[in-house]
């Protein structure tokens, strides 16, 4: 494969750090901030929650200036808005100011969760497109893992305020991914289907060792000449797979877990600083896991990797929940650890390829966007409710819940889920066919 669309597909990929980041650095800030400013558990979940309500209100217009400007101009101010937002909410005198500063950083999150897949899967050829899409997941997590250590180093570093210098680290990969958005090119089948540059497009897919002249005939007769809406019957497949696997996924309570670590090791007995440590091993586990997805998404193909995380997710969920349940809580960080190892292989690793590849050509930006949407309405409605649930409902119910929810994706994945794997994108249309 070529190795220029290596380095803009990792470059794009950056966004995902920058995503993974803001997602997790939180988790070592909440309780100062609640502490700092009085929040009642309903309060807190708002303040944690905001940039989640942005993020679902980012995911849902996404699409637009993907579709209007480009991939790439799009990404490009994504990554200055991440600059604008940390540096916001870092510096916030009160509570409300934080609130909009996250609000707004959410619309960048969720902005970059539809528009850096599309990217890749836009570029890459499909016989590597699993691989090269799931850069972005590994960039999230090594955001996560990022975001975790730079908790924990930075623990007492500003006294009472350290939680300001987390949030704020955020601004300096920010600036970096946008230098770098400069020197990447427009994705061919923007140019074709949005510019009309056919030749722009031809040099960019001469990359992709594939025939330019007969890919950009199949891009363009993949397209109708009249726009198509998304929500209509045609479209109901793609949808309904879209919307499941985004509602699964949070169903999981993988967000509870990334926003919430301290708390729910806490929960378990372990003490602040041994919490912060233990979400480090959260970040290690998501990574290698993640790197393992990679390796065998485009072998095993998404249906498989699916499966896998399904009975892992079951597995480790149970067992949080029997912990809870007793009274030996020791063996609640290693559990924790398998839910991670299993979200990353699974849900993780095929999330953003599964959405990236549903829709055909001329409905893929609005389709991610809806699948994102999904996503991350529900990780806002999860990351809103758990501070009080955490508080005032035992821990062996609210995993026991999580647990039961997986056993339905199982059966999501059995009897719904298609294998996308190695399909052209422009055939993607008509191979979207129910298990």
């Amino acid at each position: 494969m070529n190795k220029k669309l290596v380095l803009w597909s990792i470059t794009v990929g950056l966004g995902g750090l920058l995503f993974g980041l803001d997602v997790a650095v939180i988790s070592g800030a909440e309780q100062a901030i609640q502490k700092l400013w009085g929040l009642s558990d309903l309060m807190h979940g708002t303040a944690i929650a905001m940039a989640l309500y942005g993020t679902a209100v980012g995911a849902a217009l996404g699409n637009i200036p993907a579709n209007k400007i480009g991939r790439k101009k799009t990404l490009l101010w994504i990554g200055l808005l991440f600059f604008i937002t940390s540096l916001g909410a870092a510096l916030s005198p009160g509570v409300y100011l934080f609130m909009f500063f996250r609000f707004v950083g959410g619309l960048a999150i969720g902005a970059s969760s539809v528009v850096a897949p599309v990217y890749i899967s836009e570029i890459a050829p499909p016989k590597y497109r699993g691989r090269m899409v799931i850069s972005f997941q590994l960039n999230i997590v090594a955001g996560i893992l990022v975001a975790y250590l730079s908790n924990y180093l930075l623990q007492g570093f500003g006294g009472v305020d350290d939680w300001r210098w987390m949030l704020g680290v955020v601004a300096i990969p920010s600036l970096v991914f946008s230098a770098l958005m400069l020197f990447t090119p427009e994705t061919p089948r923007w140019l074709v289907l949005y510019k009309k540059d056919y030749a722009a497009a031809k040099q960019v897919l001469l990359l992709t060792g594939e025939a330019t002249d007969s890919m950009i005939d199949q891009i363009k007769n993949s397209v109708s000449s009249t726009k198509e809406a998304l929500f209509s019957k045609k479209f109901y497949k793609p949808l309904v797979l879209a919307f499941l696997i985004a509602f699964f996924n949070q169903l999981s309570g993988v967000n509870a877990i990334i926003y919430f670590a301290p708390k729910v090791f806490e929960m378990a007995g372990i003490q602040r600083s041994g919490a912060l440590l233990s979400t480090v091993g959260i970040g290690v586990v998501n990574l290698i896991f993640t790197i393992t997805g990679w390796y065998l998404i485009d072998r095993f193909g998404r249906r498989t990797l699916m499966y896998i995380g399904s009975f892992g997710y079951i597995l480790s969920l149970s067992l949080i929940a029997f912990s809870f349940n007793g009274t030996d809580h020791s063996m609640i960080v290693y559990y924790v650890f398998v839910f991670i190892a299993a979200h990353a292989i699974g849900q993780g690793a095929v999330i953003w390829v599964f959405l990236s590849e549903l829709f055909p050509n001329s409905v893929r930006a609005s389709g991610t966007s809806f699948g994102c949407l999904t996503h991350w309405a529900f990780a806002a409605l999860v990351a809103q409710v758990f501070p009080y649930f955490a508080a005032n409902v035992p821990g062996a119910y609210i995993f026991g819940f999580f647990a039961f929810m997986m056993v339905l994706q199982l059966l999501y994945v059995w009897k719904m889920m298609p294998e996308t794997k190695g399909v052209a994108l422009e055939d993607m249309g008509s191979n979207i066919v129910l298990h």
